[in-house]
């Protein structure tokens, strides 16, 4: 029997809209539902002003409570989402955006009897979100600022205090750890609302519903700090192989020491690792076989704990495997499919590659791009020749410099309209993709990308 065929499936639309577009559709539709009724329930006398601000805080405070849902870690969030990665995604947009509705509602809501507790819990409140927002975008502020300022930006960054403050914040490991508090920011500037807001006063339907949004966002966050690993399965492993596939890239195989983790192919998991510097937790896509019961995870050394991974881990240190999370699957796919892998973000496709079970039922263009030959060439080609559908193309951009969407779609020769594409990368290549793509007739339904870049 197919191991692509034996697991359950989430379904690929919803009332003939893909997955992944349902949840953002729900917020937005409960977004301008709520800042509808603010306006409609607005109490007589209330200056408009002061209104418009206080509405801006609740809308913040409704923000940010779907984003503490949206990383609760429960099935159905992520079957809403079309995949744990995109709902991490939208986490973080509204979190941004809810911090962003902050600024005028610092501007205008007032209230001259302001209880002294409120005034107080609005200071850790925003202090604390404001920070949260402000590590979470540094290691990506190339696509959220333009070209003109990035030397600015680059000579700020590697100036004496920066590095210091560098040092001092830590890597991924620590923004976790303060991530964590997430939901006592949140929880600091509901209370504030709710002492403050001087049209709960004479509305009931606003303080109602407030206490209702604000409630739902952090009964999620309890459930996830104090309840969730309660519930999610955990499956003991061991290393049993660490091996060096190209000077930046590693192999990782674990050995089950009990039952092994179910998946599909082109998911990932949470991999806890204990290290010579202590235990270590980082989301890996699996790179190995379904069919397999060992757990096969390819790294690249992109900072943090994976850069030393080969000197701080070893075999027969202990792991532990929770998942699996995703739903990058290619039989979501059109008949004619395009799979495009940068880098290590090839590491989905193999999964894809080692756990195909019989005849490949899809017609697939592969291309493989990297610096020098790809280390995994001789096995995709030696997989390719089982399957005469799948048609391999190895870019060497050293030499033919780097891909592009019309190379692929010259290559291919179909109908733009027809395929469906698949992608895993650097994050600016594929949202330049992307972009290209849509712009060439492919449906935006119809393209497919993992979000390694998320975690």
């Amino acid at each position: 029997m197919s191991g692509t065929e034996s697991v359950p499936r989430p379904r690929a639309a919803i009332l003939g809209l893909p997955v992944r577009y349902i949840g953002p559709l729900t917020i937005g539709v409960l977004a301008v539902a709520y800042s509808a009724l603010w306006l409609v329930a607005r109490p007589a006398g209330e200056p408009l002003a002061r209104h418009l601000g206080q509405l801006f805080g609740g809308e913040s405070v409704l923000l940010f409570s779907v984003a503490l849902v949206l990383i609760s870690t429960l099935a159905h969030v992520e079957q809403v989402f079309g995949g744990i990665d995109y709902a991490a995604i939208w986490h973080r947009r509204l979190a941004i955006a809810g911090a962003l509705l902050l600024l005028p509602h610092l501007e205008l809501a007032s209230n001259p009897e302001a209880t002294s507790l409120g005034k107080t819990l609005a200071v850790p409140g925003a202090v604390g979100i404001a920070a949260l927002i402000v590590w979470a975008i540094l290691p990506r502020w190339r696509t959220m600022l333009p070209a003109a300022v990035h030397g600015l930006v680059t000579n700020t960054r590697d100036s004496w205090p920066v590095k210091l403050l560098t040092r001092v914040l830590g890597g991924y490991e620590r923004w976790r750890g303060f991530h964590r508090l997430t939901g006592l920011f949140v929880a600091a500037g509901f209370f504030h609302g709710l002492l403050d807001a001087t049209a709960f006063e004479s509305t009931p339907v606003l303080r109602w519903s407030y206490l209702v949004i604000g409630g739902v966002g952090l009964g999620f966050y309890a459930y996830r700090e104090l309840l969730s690993r309660h519930f999610l399965p955990h499956h003991d492993y061991q290393v049993d192989e660490v091996r060096t596939v190209a000077p930046d890239l590693v192999d990782v195989h674990l050995r089950p020491l009990g039952k092994p983790l179910d998946f599909r192919p082109g998911q990932f998991a949470m991999i806890y690792l204990e290290t010579k510097d202590g235990w270590q937790r980082h989301p890996f896509s699996i790179s190995g076989s379904r069919g397999e019961k060992s757990i096969r995870i390819t790294v690249k050394a992109l900072g943090d704990h994976t850069t030393r991974l080969p000197e701080v881990v070893q075999p027969g240190m202990p792991a532990v495997v929770s998942g699996p999370y995703g739903n990058f699957d290619r039989l979501a796919g059109t008949p004619h499919q395009v799979w495009i892998a940068g880098g290590v973000g090839i590491t989905p496709f193999l999964s894809w590659l080692r756990s195909l079970d019989g005849e490949l039922k899809e017609s697939v263009d592969f291309f493989v791009t990297s610096a020098g030959r790809s280390p995994f060439a001789d096995e995709i080609e030696t997989v390719a020749g089982r399957h005469p559908r799948l048609t391999v193309h190895l870019v060497d951009t050293t030499s033919e410099g780097r891909l592009t969407p019309q190379r692929v779609l010259e290559t291919v020769k179909a109908d733009p309209r027809e395929l469906s594409v698949f992608m895993g990368g650097p994050d600016g290549m594929l949202r330049q993709f992307r972009k290209e793509f849509r712009g060439s007739g492919v449906r935006a339904a119809n393209i497919h990308r993992e979000y390694f870049h998320w975690r």
